[in-house]
Protein backbone atom coordinates (compact mmCIF):
# COMPACT_ATOMS: atom_id res chain seq x y z
CA UNK A 1 0.00 0.00 0.00
CA UNK A 2 1.58 3.58 -1.21
CA UNK A 3 2.21 6.09 1.68
CA UNK A 4 0.05 9.69 1.46
CA UNK A 5 1.95 12.84 0.70
CA UNK A 6 1.45 13.97 4.08
CA UNK A 7 2.82 10.82 5.69
CA UNK A 8 6.80 11.30 3.60
CA UNK A 9 6.70 14.74 5.05
CA UNK A 10 6.08 14.28 8.69
CA UNK A 11 9.48 13.06 10.01
CA UNK A 12 10.40 13.01 13.96
CA UNK A 13 14.13 12.99 14.62
CA UNK A 14 12.89 10.89 18.13
CA UNK A 15 16.85 10.91 19.51
CA UNK A 16 17.12 14.63 19.16
CA UNK A 17 13.89 14.85 21.13
CA UNK A 18 14.85 12.38 23.54
CA UNK A 19 18.06 14.47 24.45
CA UNK A 20 16.77 17.64 24.60
CA UNK A 21 13.74 16.36 27.41
CA UNK A 22 17.00 14.59 29.07
CA UNK A 23 18.92 18.13 28.93
CA UNK A 24 15.96 19.88 30.87
CA UNK A 25 14.77 17.20 33.21
CA UNK A 26 18.97 17.61 34.11
CA UNK A 27 18.73 21.06 35.58
CA UNK A 28 17.43 22.04 39.04
CA UNK A 29 14.24 21.78 38.70
CA UNK A 30 13.80 22.75 42.78
CA UNK A 31 12.76 25.92 43.59
CA UNK A 32 14.76 27.67 46.53
CA UNK A 33 14.07 27.31 49.85
CA UNK A 34 14.30 31.15 50.64
CA UNK A 35 11.39 31.80 47.88
CA UNK A 36 8.53 33.81 49.13
CA UNK A 37 7.62 35.87 46.73
CA UNK A 38 5.25 35.01 44.47
CA UNK A 39 2.93 36.20 41.01
CA UNK A 40 -0.52 36.12 41.99
CA UNK A 41 -2.05 32.89 40.58
CA UNK A 42 -4.36 33.97 37.59
CA UNK A 43 -7.33 31.89 39.48
CA UNK A 44 -7.46 34.32 41.91
CA UNK A 45 -5.97 37.83 40.35
CA UNK A 46 -9.35 37.65 37.91
CA UNK A 47 -11.50 38.10 40.28
CA UNK A 48 -10.22 41.67 41.18
CA UNK A 49 -6.68 42.72 39.19
CA UNK A 50 -6.69 46.34 41.00
CA UNK A 51 -6.24 44.55 44.54
CA UNK A 52 -2.96 43.02 43.24
CA UNK A 53 -1.07 46.07 41.12
CA UNK A 54 0.66 49.37 42.76
CA UNK A 55 -1.09 52.45 42.36
CA UNK A 56 1.68 54.76 42.28
CA UNK A 57 5.00 53.11 44.31
CA UNK A 58 6.96 49.83 42.84
CA UNK A 59 8.74 47.74 45.31
CA UNK A 60 11.20 45.53 43.69
CA UNK A 61 11.75 44.36 40.13
CA UNK A 62 8.05 43.22 38.84
CA UNK A 63 6.49 46.14 38.19
CA UNK A 64 9.27 48.93 38.01
CA UNK A 65 8.37 49.41 34.31
CA UNK A 66 4.54 50.13 34.79
CA UNK A 67 4.05 53.79 33.35
CA UNK A 68 1.80 55.10 36.46
CA UNK A 69 5.06 53.78 39.00
CA UNK A 70 7.58 56.19 37.11
CA UNK A 71 6.02 59.55 38.67
CA UNK A 72 7.23 58.29 42.30
CA UNK A 73 10.79 57.05 41.70
CA UNK A 74 11.84 61.40 41.97
CA UNK A 75 10.33 60.87 45.50
CA UNK A 76 12.35 57.26 46.74
CA UNK A 77 15.56 59.06 45.16
CA UNK A 78 14.77 62.45 47.44
CA UNK A 79 14.22 60.34 50.22
CA UNK A 80 17.60 58.40 49.61
CA UNK A 81 19.07 61.62 48.91
CA UNK A 82 18.05 62.72 52.98
CA UNK A 83 18.69 59.77 54.64
CA UNK A 84 22.11 59.88 53.49
CA UNK A 85 22.34 63.63 54.45
CA UNK A 86 22.06 62.63 58.08
CA UNK A 87 24.31 59.56 57.62
CA UNK A 88 27.34 61.97 56.11
CA UNK A 89 29.39 61.96 59.21
CA UNK A 90 29.13 58.51 60.38
CA UNK A 91 30.43 57.97 57.25
CA UNK A 92 27.81 55.40 55.16
CA UNK A 93 28.21 56.45 51.62
CA UNK A 94 25.84 55.44 48.93
CA UNK A 95 28.84 53.54 47.19
CA UNK A 96 29.36 51.44 50.90
CA UNK A 97 25.60 50.70 50.54
CA UNK A 98 25.60 49.47 46.87
CA UNK A 99 29.19 47.23 47.89
CA UNK A 100 27.32 45.81 50.80
CA UNK A 101 23.80 45.21 49.33
CA UNK A 102 26.15 43.39 46.00
CA UNK A 103 27.47 40.98 48.56
CA UNK A 104 23.51 39.16 49.54
CA UNK A 105 22.16 40.18 45.83
CA UNK A 106 22.18 36.39 44.98
CA UNK A 107 20.65 35.39 48.16
CA UNK A 108 17.86 38.35 47.22
CA UNK A 109 17.24 37.40 44.30
CA UNK A 110 16.33 34.00 44.72
CA UNK A 111 13.27 35.00 47.38
CA UNK A 112 11.64 35.92 43.85
CA UNK A 113 9.57 32.64 42.33
CA UNK A 114 9.65 33.95 39.00
CA UNK A 115 13.02 34.96 36.95
CA UNK A 116 14.35 38.61 37.36
CA UNK A 117 14.85 39.88 34.03
CA UNK A 118 17.32 42.71 35.20
CA UNK A 119 21.26 42.51 35.54
CA UNK A 120 22.96 42.25 39.00
CA UNK A 121 23.96 46.10 38.84
CA UNK A 122 20.29 47.35 37.86
CA UNK A 123 19.02 44.90 40.76
CA UNK A 124 21.34 46.05 43.25
CA UNK A 125 20.63 49.59 42.64
CA UNK A 126 16.57 48.68 42.89
CA UNK A 127 16.95 46.99 46.26
CA UNK A 128 18.95 50.02 47.81
CA UNK A 129 16.63 52.95 46.08
CA UNK A 130 13.66 50.75 47.28
CA UNK A 131 14.94 49.22 50.82
CA UNK A 132 15.82 52.64 52.14
CA UNK A 133 12.89 54.36 50.93
CA UNK A 134 11.32 51.77 53.03
CA UNK A 135 13.24 52.76 55.84
CA UNK A 136 13.29 56.57 55.66
CA UNK A 137 9.13 56.45 55.35
CA UNK A 138 9.17 54.39 58.32
CA UNK A 139 11.35 56.46 60.66
CA UNK A 140 9.69 59.64 59.45
CA UNK A 141 6.35 58.00 60.30
CA UNK A 142 7.43 57.94 63.79
CA UNK A 143 9.56 60.91 64.28
CA UNK A 144 7.80 63.97 63.27
CA UNK A 145 11.41 66.08 63.50
CA UNK A 146 12.80 63.89 60.05
CA UNK A 147 10.34 65.23 58.12
CA UNK A 148 10.43 67.86 55.69
CA UNK A 149 8.66 70.84 54.96
CA UNK A 150 7.67 70.00 51.87
CA UNK A 151 7.77 66.42 52.53
CA UNK A 152 6.03 65.00 49.68
CA UNK A 153 4.32 61.88 50.82
CA UNK A 154 3.80 63.24 54.94
CA UNK A 155 1.82 66.23 53.28
CA UNK A 156 0.10 64.98 50.68
CA UNK A 157 -2.99 62.58 52.04
CA UNK A 158 -3.36 60.30 49.01
CA UNK A 159 0.40 59.81 48.93
CA UNK A 160 -0.49 57.34 52.01
CA UNK A 161 -3.56 56.00 50.59
CA UNK A 162 -1.64 55.10 47.80
CA UNK A 163 0.98 53.47 50.64
CA UNK A 164 -1.50 51.79 52.86
CA UNK A 165 -2.61 50.27 49.89
CA UNK A 166 1.29 49.56 47.08
CA UNK A 167 3.37 47.92 50.19
CA UNK A 168 1.12 45.30 51.25
CA UNK A 169 1.13 43.66 47.64
CA UNK A 170 2.47 40.07 47.22
CA UNK A 171 4.13 40.84 44.10
CA UNK A 172 5.37 44.52 45.33
CA UNK A 173 8.05 43.14 47.72
CA UNK A 174 11.70 42.93 48.38
CA UNK A 175 12.98 40.37 50.63
CA UNK A 176 13.49 41.51 54.58
CA UNK A 177 17.61 40.42 54.49
CA UNK A 178 17.79 43.64 52.61
CA UNK A 179 15.51 45.67 54.22
CA UNK A 180 17.64 44.49 57.92
CA UNK A 181 20.96 44.96 55.94
CA UNK A 182 19.90 48.67 55.00
CA UNK A 183 18.45 49.39 58.01
CA UNK A 184 21.78 48.63 60.05
CA UNK A 185 23.91 50.45 57.75
CA UNK A 186 21.64 53.39 58.27
CA UNK A 187 21.67 53.64 61.83
CA UNK A 188 24.24 55.40 63.36
CA UNK A 189 22.86 58.88 63.49
CA UNK A 190 19.56 58.35 64.45
CA UNK A 191 18.79 59.67 67.41
CA UNK A 192 18.26 57.68 70.95
CA UNK A 193 14.31 56.70 70.80
CA UNK A 194 14.79 55.33 67.29
CA UNK A 195 17.96 53.06 67.91
CA UNK A 196 16.24 51.72 71.03
CA UNK A 197 13.43 50.08 68.36
CA UNK A 198 13.62 47.61 65.61
CA UNK A 199 12.94 47.59 61.68
CA UNK A 200 9.76 45.48 62.76
CA UNK A 201 8.34 47.63 65.14
CA UNK A 202 8.93 50.46 62.89
CA UNK A 203 7.33 48.98 60.00
CA UNK A 204 4.26 47.50 62.36
CA UNK A 205 3.48 51.36 63.65
CA UNK A 206 3.40 52.60 59.83
CA UNK A 207 0.55 49.83 59.57
CA UNK A 208 -0.51 49.76 63.12
CA UNK A 209 -4.35 50.26 62.75
CA UNK A 210 -4.79 48.27 59.17
CA UNK A 211 -7.30 46.06 60.83
CA UNK A 212 -8.45 47.59 64.01
CA UNK A 213 -8.47 50.71 66.38
CA UNK A 214 -6.61 48.10 68.82
CA UNK A 215 -3.50 46.88 67.02
CA UNK A 216 -2.25 43.19 68.32
CA UNK A 217 0.32 42.53 70.86
CA UNK A 218 3.99 43.73 69.29
CA UNK A 219 6.18 41.72 71.87
CA UNK A 220 6.18 39.04 70.10
CA UNK A 221 9.74 38.29 68.15
CA UNK A 222 9.83 38.54 64.88
CA UNK A 223 12.69 36.24 63.37
CA UNK A 224 12.56 34.64 60.13
CA UNK A 225 10.51 37.19 58.92
CA UNK A 226 10.63 36.77 55.01
CA UNK A 227 9.33 40.19 53.78
CA UNK A 228 6.54 43.08 54.57
CA UNK A 229 3.67 41.21 53.62
CA UNK A 230 4.69 38.04 55.57
CA UNK A 231 5.74 40.93 58.91
CA UNK A 232 2.10 42.02 58.66
CA UNK A 233 1.00 37.73 58.64
CA UNK A 234 2.88 36.96 61.17
CA UNK A 235 1.72 39.87 63.56
CA UNK A 236 -1.89 38.12 63.30
CA UNK A 237 -0.88 34.96 63.57
CA UNK A 238 1.83 34.87 66.40
CA UNK A 239 -0.98 37.26 68.45
CA UNK A 240 -3.77 34.28 68.04
CA UNK A 241 -2.22 31.43 69.69
CA UNK A 242 -1.58 27.97 68.56
CA UNK A 243 -2.55 25.96 65.68
CA UNK A 244 -5.83 24.35 66.66
CA UNK A 245 -6.36 22.22 63.48
CA UNK A 246 -5.41 18.72 62.90
CA UNK A 247 -7.89 17.38 60.63
CA UNK A 248 -8.52 17.96 57.09
CA UNK A 249 -12.32 19.41 56.12
CA UNK A 250 -14.27 21.63 57.77
CA UNK A 251 -17.83 21.37 58.94
CA UNK A 252 -20.02 25.03 57.87
CA UNK A 253 -21.49 26.68 60.83
CA UNK A 254 -24.77 29.01 61.37
CA UNK A 255 -25.22 32.69 60.45
CA UNK A 256 -25.01 35.03 63.22
CA UNK A 257 -28.89 35.36 62.77
CA UNK A 258 -29.60 31.75 63.64
CA UNK A 259 -27.16 31.53 66.33
CA UNK A 260 -28.15 34.51 67.73
CA UNK A 261 -32.01 33.17 67.83
CA UNK A 262 -30.21 29.83 69.23
CA UNK A 263 -29.29 31.88 72.61
CA UNK A 264 -25.64 32.23 71.70
CA UNK A 265 -24.44 35.44 72.57
CA UNK A 266 -22.13 37.44 70.10
CA UNK A 267 -19.77 40.20 71.65
CA UNK A 268 -16.39 41.99 70.58
CA UNK A 269 -13.14 40.90 72.90
CA UNK A 270 -12.25 42.74 75.97
CA UNK A 271 -8.96 42.80 75.07
CA UNK A 272 -7.05 45.79 73.36
CA UNK A 273 -4.45 43.88 71.76
CA UNK A 274 -5.99 40.64 70.50
CA UNK A 275 -5.23 39.74 66.90
CA UNK A 276 -8.67 39.41 64.50
CA UNK A 277 -8.20 35.50 63.85
CA UNK A 278 -8.12 35.09 68.19
CA UNK A 279 -11.80 34.02 68.19
CA UNK A 280 -13.07 31.97 71.25
CA UNK A 281 -16.32 29.97 72.31
CA UNK A 282 -16.92 30.10 75.74
CA UNK A 283 -20.00 28.59 77.62
CA UNK A 284 -22.85 29.74 74.49
CA UNK A 285 -20.22 33.41 73.74
CA UNK A 286 -18.95 33.84 70.87
CA UNK A 287 -16.44 36.30 71.41
CA UNK A 288 -14.66 37.74 68.08
CA UNK A 289 -12.16 40.68 68.06
CA UNK A 290 -13.20 43.80 66.31
CA UNK A 291 -12.22 44.09 62.37
CA UNK A 292 -12.41 47.27 60.97
CA UNK A 293 -13.68 47.21 57.38
CA UNK A 294 -12.30 49.51 54.10
CA UNK A 295 -11.29 49.28 51.20
CA UNK A 296 -7.38 48.43 52.13
CA UNK A 297 -8.99 45.70 54.64
CA UNK A 298 -10.26 43.69 51.38
CA UNK A 299 -6.68 44.52 49.84
CA UNK A 300 -4.80 43.13 52.21
CA UNK A 301 -7.24 40.20 53.07
CA UNK A 302 -6.89 39.05 49.28
CA UNK A 303 -3.18 39.69 49.21
CA UNK A 304 -2.18 37.30 52.47
CA UNK A 305 -4.68 34.94 50.63
CA UNK A 306 -2.76 34.57 47.83
CA UNK A 307 0.87 34.42 49.95
CA UNK A 308 -0.85 31.35 51.91
CA UNK A 309 -1.60 30.23 48.69
CA UNK A 310 1.66 30.30 47.31
CA UNK A 311 3.37 29.60 50.19
CA UNK A 312 4.44 25.90 51.21
CA UNK A 313 5.22 27.29 54.33
CA UNK A 314 2.03 29.26 55.14
CA UNK A 315 -0.98 27.70 57.00
CA UNK A 316 -4.22 28.66 56.00
CA UNK A 317 -4.75 31.02 58.70
CA UNK A 318 -6.05 33.90 56.97
CA UNK A 319 -8.23 32.03 54.61
CA UNK A 320 -9.73 30.34 57.28
CA UNK A 321 -10.51 33.54 58.81
CA UNK A 322 -12.10 34.86 55.81
CA UNK A 323 -14.50 31.19 55.97
CA UNK A 324 -15.64 31.73 59.09
CA UNK A 325 -16.57 35.55 58.78
CA UNK A 326 -18.30 34.60 55.65
CA UNK A 327 -20.32 31.97 57.35
CA UNK A 328 -21.72 34.22 60.06
CA UNK A 329 -22.25 36.85 57.37
CA UNK A 330 -25.11 35.73 54.83
CA UNK A 331 -27.66 38.84 55.22
CA UNK A 332 -27.62 42.09 55.87
CA UNK A 333 -29.33 41.44 59.17
CA UNK A 334 -26.02 39.14 60.15
CA UNK A 335 -23.86 42.52 59.53
CA UNK A 336 -26.55 44.73 61.36
CA UNK A 337 -25.38 42.46 64.33
CA UNK A 338 -22.04 42.12 63.99
CA UNK A 339 -21.94 46.16 63.77
CA UNK A 340 -24.02 46.84 66.61
CA UNK A 341 -22.24 44.33 69.04
CA UNK A 342 -19.01 46.32 68.16
CA UNK A 343 -17.49 42.70 66.18
CA UNK A 344 -17.38 45.05 62.54
CA UNK A 345 -16.35 48.52 61.98
CA UNK A 346 -17.90 49.36 58.67
CA UNK A 347 -16.68 51.87 56.70
CA UNK A 348 -18.20 50.53 53.62
CA UNK A 349 -22.15 50.73 52.44
CA UNK A 350 -23.77 47.77 54.15
CA UNK A 351 -24.74 45.61 51.15
CA UNK A 352 -20.92 45.70 50.08
CA UNK A 353 -20.23 44.89 53.84
CA UNK A 354 -22.73 41.88 53.77
CA UNK A 355 -20.67 40.50 50.22
CA UNK A 356 -17.35 41.32 52.04
CA UNK A 357 -16.19 37.93 53.34
CA UNK A 358 -17.77 36.07 50.20
CA UNK A 359 -15.82 37.47 47.30
CA UNK A 360 -12.04 37.38 49.16
CA UNK A 361 -11.36 33.37 49.27
CA UNK A 362 -13.02 32.05 45.82
CA UNK A 363 -11.25 29.94 43.97
CA UNK A 364 -8.59 29.48 47.20
CA UNK A 365 -7.80 26.05 48.32
CA UNK A 366 -8.58 25.39 51.91
CA UNK A 367 -6.26 22.08 53.08
CA UNK A 368 -6.71 22.54 56.49
CA UNK A 369 -9.28 24.53 58.50
CA UNK A 370 -8.28 26.43 61.54
CA UNK A 371 -11.41 27.03 63.34
CA UNK A 372 -12.58 23.40 62.99
CA UNK A 373 -12.44 22.99 66.49
CA UNK A 374 -13.93 26.20 67.55
CA UNK A 375 -17.10 24.93 64.41
CA UNK A 376 -17.45 21.80 66.22
CA UNK A 377 -18.37 23.22 69.59
CA UNK A 378 -20.51 26.04 68.33
CA UNK A 379 -22.59 23.67 66.22
CA UNK A 380 -22.92 21.09 69.37
CA UNK A 381 -23.99 23.94 71.46
CA UNK A 382 -26.08 25.18 68.68
CA UNK A 383 -27.89 21.80 67.96
CA UNK A 384 -28.92 21.13 71.31
CA UNK A 385 -32.39 20.47 71.69
CA UNK A 386 -33.60 23.84 73.77
CA UNK A 387 -31.62 25.70 70.80
CA UNK A 388 -33.40 23.78 67.91
CA UNK A 389 -36.82 24.16 69.16
CA UNK A 390 -36.16 28.25 70.25
CA UNK A 391 -35.15 29.16 66.66
CA UNK A 392 -37.88 27.31 65.23
CA UNK A 393 -40.45 29.28 67.26
CA UNK A 394 -38.75 32.72 67.09
CA UNK A 395 -39.07 32.00 63.08
CA UNK A 396 -42.62 30.71 63.12
CA UNK A 397 -44.10 33.08 66.08
CA UNK A 398 -41.66 36.38 65.58
CA UNK A 399 -40.32 35.80 61.79
CA UNK A 400 -40.65 39.36 60.45
CA UNK A 401 -42.43 43.11 62.06
CA UNK A 402 -45.24 42.28 60.40
CA UNK A 403 -45.96 39.03 62.26
CA UNK A 404 -44.98 40.32 65.72
CA UNK A 405 -47.36 42.96 65.27
CA UNK A 406 -50.49 40.86 64.43
CA UNK A 407 -49.12 38.86 67.32
CA UNK A 408 -49.70 41.55 69.64
CA UNK A 409 -53.24 43.08 68.15
CA UNK A 410 -54.27 39.58 68.46
CA UNK A 411 -53.12 39.52 71.79
CA UNK A 412 -54.49 42.78 72.94
CA UNK A 413 -57.99 41.89 71.67
CA UNK A 414 -58.09 39.00 73.54
CA UNK A 415 -57.66 40.59 76.45
CA UNK A 416 -60.05 43.38 76.12
CA UNK A 417 -62.30 40.40 75.19
CA UNK A 418 -62.01 38.74 78.72
CA UNK A 419 -61.59 41.58 80.00
CA UNK A 420 -65.43 43.10 79.09
CA UNK A 421 -67.04 39.17 79.55
CA UNK A 422 -65.91 39.56 82.99
CA UNK A 423 -67.81 42.92 83.59
CA UNK A 424 -70.17 41.72 82.10
CA UNK A 425 -70.39 38.50 84.39
CA UNK A 426 -70.39 41.17 87.20
CA UNK A 427 -73.56 43.55 86.27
Amino acid sequence: MAKSESDDQVTIDIDLLTSSVESMMSENLMMFDKCCIFRVPSILRRHKESAYIPNAFSIGPWHRNHPLMKSTEKIKLRYLKHLLSRESKSGVTLKELFESTRKIEKEARSCYAEPIDVNEEDFVRLLVIDGCFLIELFRKDRDIDLREDDDPIFNMSSMMEYLYHDLILVENQIPWLVLEHLFNKTSAKQSTQAKDTTLALLALQFFANIFSSNPPNRDSPYEGTKHLLDLLRNQLVMSSGKDEYDVIGWEPMPSATDLVDAGIKLKVSDSEHRSILDIKFNNGSLEIPSLLIQETTEVIIRNLISYEQCSPQCHDRITSYAVLMDNLIQTTKDMDILTSSGIINNWLNQEEATQFFSKLYLNAYLKKYYYYKLHMEVNKYYRRGCSRWRVLFLRIFFGTPWVIVSKFVTATLLILTVVQTIFTIIK
